[in-house]
């Protein structure tokens, strides 16, 4: 009996019409699970009125659902180890469906509260699930191509969010938006049937038969008889203490892609939440109000393309440092008299260097780390940026409790992306001619979330 390692096989195909399959489907599940998160930004200028919620208040319920991500992601990780990604994703797109779904039943906001929870614990398992997929079944020299474009549905749910809120908001009132989310639910059953099942998952579980015909669809080319042992390289090593991120000179590092991860998240979600509202009180329509969170999701939708084909071409971390550093200067004109179209493209801007930036962190995260703790160095950034997710609608709702002009808002939050980019820059000259310099600060890189 041959053995076979997978990881090999999987790195090296050639690609084909499998990994388009898996590409648009995690891509379009991504597509819906932005909707749900940019949907509260979209209502909330009508919820505000309607339920005469206080700035504060109001920013504390946009935080409910980042709590519910944050919890989301603890629960289904380890779950779908043990039931599968595939069951993993499929109960999470469920569980942020029909949550969204009931949000628009909601008649007070302590209701309207417990349904964005449960729909951010469906959203929190959803996107580490739908990344570790692709990952898995990705060619490695495309990687970092399908990966962009996979979290740019992510930006495009935000920019579907906008466009239907434009439209429906002002006939059928602020429910429709979220009874509306029970229609991609239609897809459940293709989304059983097309997307495939974890190749690690099937070896772990001894359904070698199944493996192979999983990655006879990755490898057409390949010959695998019944013969052909299939094993797979296990990326990480068990248990590996959080301590292990600190030693051997990573401590610096890691302070510094915490301090980044939390600023990006906190811009991203602070923009998403009260940009409209800002908006809407410097004198916009609604409609032109919802008009700018399409076009900062459409910026996104660029950001995250461009910054995966400029991290393959170029020293990962300065391109990281650019966007940082052309966010802040984008957000922090926002607040200035500008003409329509200069407006429209800072806001452009902004959602590239904020939304699109969220990929370039994961890949210099995974080059940060060597292989045995990577998974771990992963987990820990990512759960330091959710803490700044929470952060940022409650940073928006303090600052419009506070009434300050519309120009010091959005300097405000401009300073998490001049921050970001000064811990970028550490991070930079810090292992700058170190020998035991990680290759993400020297050279391209590809994400491996």
């Amino acid at each position: 009996m041959t053995t076979l390692d997978v990881n090999q096989v999987i790195d090296n195909a050639r690609f084909t019409r499998f990994h388009w399959m898996v590409t648009l489907l995690c891509g379009l599940l991504l597509v819906f699970d932005g909707y749900d998160l940019f949907i509260y930004g979209a209502v909330l200028p009508v919820l505000m009125k309607e339920w005469s919620l206080s700035p504060v208040q109001a920013g504390a319920l946009g935080s409910y659902a980042l709590f519910g991500m944050m919890f989301g992601a603890f629960i289904f990780g380890p779950l779908a180890d043990r039931i599968g990604r595939k069951k993993g994703v499929a109960i999470s797109f469920v569980l942020f469906s029909i949550s969204t779904f009931m949000s628009g039943f909601a008649t007070s906001p302590t209701e309207f509260g417990i349904f964005r929870f449960i729909a951010g614990l469906g959203c929190g398992g959803l996107m580490p699930n739908a990344v570790a997929l692709i990952n898995e079944y990705a060619p490695k020299r495309a990687r970092s191509t399908l990966v962009a474009l996979m979290f740019s549905g992510y930006s495009l749910g935000g920019v579907l969010c906008a466009g239907l809120g434009i439209y429906m908001l002002p006939r059928f009132g602020w429910q429709s938006m979220f009874l509306a989310a029970a229609l991609p639910l239609v897809l459940l059953p293709l989304i059983l049937w097309k997307l495939p099942e974890s190749v690690g998952f099937l070896l772990r579980q001894g359904q070698q038969a199944k493996a192979r015909q999983m990655l006879s669809q990755v490898a057409p080319d390949l010959a695998m008889g019944s013969d052909v042992q299939l094993l797979q390289t296990e990326a990480k090593g068990a248990g590996v203490p959080m301590l292990d991120l600190f030693l051997k000179g990573r401590a610096m590092g890691t302070f510094m892609i915490w301090l980044s991860f939390f600023c990006c998240l906190l811009m991203v979600y602070a923009l998403g939440s009260w940009l409209p509202k800002l908006m809407a009180t410097a004198g916009y329509s609604l409609g032109s109000s919802l008009s700018f969170l399409l076009m900062l999701n459409f910026g996104g939708v660029v950001g995250a393309i461009a910054g995966g084909w400029l991290g393959d071409r170029f020293s990962l971390p300065k391109v990281v440092l650019a966007f940082f550093a052309l966010g802040t200067v984008a957000i922090a004109l926002l607040g200035f008299n500008s003409p329509m179209p200069v407006l429209y493209l800072l806001i452009a801007i902004a959602g590239a260097t904020t939304i699109g930036t969220q990929i370039l962190l994961y890949a210099n995260t995974a080059q940060f780390y060597p292989q045995a703790i990577r998974s771990t160095g992963l987990g820990w950034a990512s759960g330091v940026g959710r803490t700044g997710a929470i952060v940022g609608p409650l940073l928006g709702g303090w600052l419009m409790a506070a009434a300050l002009p519309l120009q010091m808002n959005f300097l405000v939050f401009a300073v998490p992306g001049l921050v970001a980019a000064l811990a970028i820059g550490f991070f930079i000259l810090y292992y700058r001619g170190k020998q035991e310099a990680p290759q993400v600060v020297v050279a391209a890189v590809r994400p491996a979330v």
